[in-house]
């Protein structure tokens, strides 16, 4: 490596000029003559407005003379620095802006492709309390004279995208060359660059905005200049450059915040992480299977070519409405190929486990970006959040619940909106994730526009002047974003509520409602307090603990409410918890330890469009990240408190909280076996085009591993009943299932019970009309609890014995086309 030597300077300068004009160049003998004389013409011509100058030329080790064009002036305000070899424009300016000492530094192009005369716009900007005035031309109000190349255009457009999107939002244009800084800012900022090339202009810039200080963006006239040093193969290099420069300026905090997240949840699932498709979470009751059912069904329309949101695999043949029963197209879809490639079960481990890490590390974006700046208060904050007790619950299969990391997106997105500073933008960005949500879960964007509308609604009452200035900005952009997202998702929403199978409102379990002592209490799954008896005597399933914060964060919640009283965010973060918990009590709610029964708040929207299909206690998910936003607050309150002993007590406070809500590893089991029949493909030989395989009992939601055995048979058979939202009756009211028929209900009952009912000879009737309605090709019959009972049952049901045939009973409905089925004994 070649050792730099020390910038020449052609003359000793011993006062600081008014204005340093810094021109980096390389090879630019040609243009640099008439970019020379109309700086010097322009400065020299009102020296009363501009003061005393100089112009700095930085060669980058040109080989034309370039140097001896700039000594053969004989100028004492016109100086030459050069560096060692040709290294790049960024090399050049940080020689050039070291060399100079003027109270304000423009930096200008060797092709004055915008004209000197723009310096004016500049300087006005700057006296206004600017560090920095950048030309624009993409700013409203530029000029475009002679343009670029089509493709060098578009190169430079779709660079300013990138640029803004990773390392510095909201500068339309950082590449044109005509910037006016501070003097003193500008030699620190090019002083601390490290690039050598074009980017130099990005980390600048961006040098400026994390010290604080305000860049103007101004437009300007400019016009392409033949003769450009910017070949094809700069853009890659610019592109390195940026993403150097934002892998650089990343804290090490928020690198190893998310790569922590991802242990976290690696170690929830570990009991099945690493073999998705032998093992079982067994509290996820069915749900692990309709799952997997729901990514494999998807995807095999996809490779097909069929519609998505429709299937008559499951509920045959009346068929399943998909997009009215959450199958998530906007993951399921994009990854059919991963789904057909390794199997359902594969799909949805990785959905869940990465799923929950972004949505933790999307709420700790949010929290460093407008709570609060510490590193370690913000992954507290973002832990409780996404690994609360009640997303714990359903990350045993529930991943419309898990996968919420556009939750913290739009939220940001609406909080751009209220600053008001791009509102047709970010209303249409806010469109595009709505849309994009409602394809991941609709019930939790709902839940979190209930959340946002809480806190909006408290934070106006205790911020008035903020509300008067975002409400305007806020409304435009929501309104943009309606436009926006309903062309987008038109045509599932009418599939879903007037498409085949759907279905006008469902009844939930009676029980889905919180009792108050269910916000106190702690959940099943911690590690340290866990009570099953308790969690299951206050929910309704393993899947739906949907509160189960524990008394000792309720106090700490309240302890920060009391001591942070003052602060408008925690009023109004308070508020938001408070009102969701309260409305998650459902339509009424018993006192607990008497006979009170009180209106619940819920009576209020249970009813309501959109609201009548909301599991009411869900709504208590809301308080998740309130709490979770308050805990960051108190906590970076904590960490810079001058009182030891206030921070050690407060610290203790907050660890003997969040102690009893570590999550254990959720339980796991070795998957029950598919029978040889469905594994080996023998069901092939008895199921023809366009007949249905019917186990015995038909899946329903209390048994769903006929849904297994399907997605393991590469959904070669269609099955009658099963597992998923339906309608049921003239009124199409929703039901979880088919819709029941004669023989579906009695093998139910059969296995429920173990009695044998006496069968008559209607019922064979009815047995008939269902089987042919079902157009069944096969009787199907598993080991399984009272499975003598079944087994007699069909017998009488179908005239015959069964088959014992690859680990089940069968019975072929096909007349005269194989022998009469006669019962084996078994070994």
């Amino acid at each position: 490596m070649t050792q730099e030597r020390e910038p020449t300077r052609t003359a000793v300068r011993p006062e600081a000029p008014d204005l340093s004009v810094v021109v980096p160049a390389y090879n630019e003998r040609h243009r640099l003559t008439p970019t020379l004389d109309a700086l010097t013409d322009y400065l020299s011509a009102d020296e009363p407005r501009w003061g005393s100058w100089e112009i700095v030329v930085a060669d980058d080790g040109s080989t034309d003379g370039t140097g001896d064009l700039v000594t053969a002036r004989e100028d004492p305000r016109l100086h030459l620095v050069t560096g060692e070899g040709n290294r790049g424009k960024g090399h050049a300016l940080r020689l050039g802006v070291a060399a100079s000492r003027g109270r304000r530094v423009l930096v200008t192009d060797a092709d004055l492709a915008t004209p000197i005369e723009e310096l004016e716009r500049l300087d006005k900007a700057l006296g206004e309390g600017n560090c920095a005035a950048i030309g624009s031309r993409s700013a409203p109000g530029a000029t475009i004279g002679a343009r670029q190349h089509r493709l060098r255009e578009l190169l430079g457009r779709a660079g300013n995208v990138v640029i803004r999107r990773t390392a510095l939002p909201g500068i339309r244009d950082t590449q044109c060359g005509f910037k006016l800084f501070d003097g003193d800012r500008a030699r620190e900022a090019y002083a601390a660059s490290r690039v050598n090339g074009w980017g130099i202009d990005v980390e600048v810039l961006r040098h400026l905005r994390r010290a604080g200080l305000s860049v103007a963006e101004v437009p300007v006239r400019w016009s392409h200049r033949p003769g450009s040093k910017v070949g094809p193969l700069d853009y890659a290099r610019v592109l390195t450059e940026i993403t150097r420069i934002a892998a650089r300026s990343l804290r090490p905090a928020d690198v190893f915040a998310p790569f922590l997240f991802l242990l976290m949840s690696v170690a929830l699932y570990s009991g099945r992480f690493f073999a998705p498709a032998q093992r079982y979470l067994p509290d996820s009751l069915r749900d692990q299977n309709q799952w997997e059912w729901f990514f494999a069904v998807t995807a095999d329309n996809v490779a097909h070519f069929r519609n998505p949101l429709f299937t008559d695999l499951q509920g045959f043949p009346d068929g399943v409405n998909l997009m009215a029963n959450t199958v998530m197209p906007g993951l399921s879809v994009p990854l059919a190929p991963l789904t057909l490639a390794a199997g359902p079960a594969v799909t949805l481990s990785l959905v869940m486990t990465l799923g929950l890490a972004a949505t933790a590390a999307a709420w700790y974006r949010l929290i460093v970006k407008y709570v609060v700046r510490g590193r370690i208060a913000a992954f507290l904050g973002a832990g409780l959040a996404a690994f609360a007790p009640p997303m714990i619950s359903h990350a045993h299969a529930h991943p419309n619940f898990v996968v919420l990391f556009m939750i913290p997106l739009i939220i940001d997105r609406a909080l751009r909106l209220c600053a008001g500073n791009r509102p047709v933008r970010d209303g249409v960005v806010l469109g595009v994730m709505a849309a994009y949500q409602v394809l991941l879960g609709e019930e939790a964007l709902l839940l979190a526009a209930l959340g946002m509308l809480l806190f909006a609604a408290a934070y106006a009452v205790v911020r008035r002047d903020a509300a008067r200035n975002a409400w305007r900005p806020l409304l435009r952009g929501i309104l943009i974003g309606a436009a926006v997202c309903l062309p987008l998702i038109v045509y599932p929403l009418v599939w879903q509520f007037a498409g085949p199978q759907s279905y006008t409102d469902i009844e939930h379990n009676p029980r889905s409602f919180n009792s108050p002592l269910a916000l106190l209490a702690f959940a099943e799954r911690s590690w340290l307090a866990g009570d099953a008896e308790t969690a299951k005597a206050l929910a309704f399933n393993t899947t739906e603990q949907n509160a189960f914060y524990g008394w000792p964060l309720v106090l700490l919640a309240f302890a920060i409410v009391v001591r942070l009283w003052e602060r408008p965010l925690v009023r109004a973060l308070a508020f938001t918890a408070v009102a969701a918990a309260f409305l998650s009590l459902g339509r009424e709610f018993r006192i607990p330890l008497t006979g009170v029964i009180l209106p619940g708040p819920w009576e209020l929207l249970a009813d309501k469009p959109l609201f009548e299909a909301v599991i009411e206690s869900r709504v208590a998910m809301i308080c998740a990240p309130a709490l979770g936003m308050l805990l960051a607050v108190a906590v970076d309150r904590l960490l810079v408190t001058r009182h030891p002993a206030t921070r050690w007590v407060g610290l203790l406070g907050v660890a003997l909280a969040l102690l009893p809500l570590i999550p254990a590893p959720l339980r796991a089991v070795d998957r029950a076996e598919v029978p040889p029949f469905i594994a080996d493909g023998t069901w092939a030989s008895y199921v023809r085009e366009g007949e249905s395989l019917v186990p015995v009992p038909l899946p329903d939601p209390s048994d769903a591993e006929a849904l297994h055995w399907q997605t393991e048979a590469g959904l070669g058979f269609r099955l009658p009943g099963g597992y998923f939202n339906g309608p049921y009756g003239d009124e199409r009211v929703g039901i979880y299932g088919a819709e029941p028929r004669f023989t579906s209900n009695l093998l139910r009952d059969v296995r429920n019970t173990g009695d044998i009912p006496p069968v008559e000879d209607s019922w064979r009737e009815q047995a008939r009309v269902d089987l042919a309605y079902w157009k069944a090709g096969v009787l199907v019959l598993a080991p399984q609890p009272n499975d003598s009972a079944l087994r007699a049952t069909v017998e009488k049901l179908v005239g015959g014995p069964g088959k014992w045939v690859g680990g089940v009973w069968v019975w072929d409905l096909h007349e005269g086309t194989r022998p009469r089925a006669t019962p084996i004994t078994l070994p």
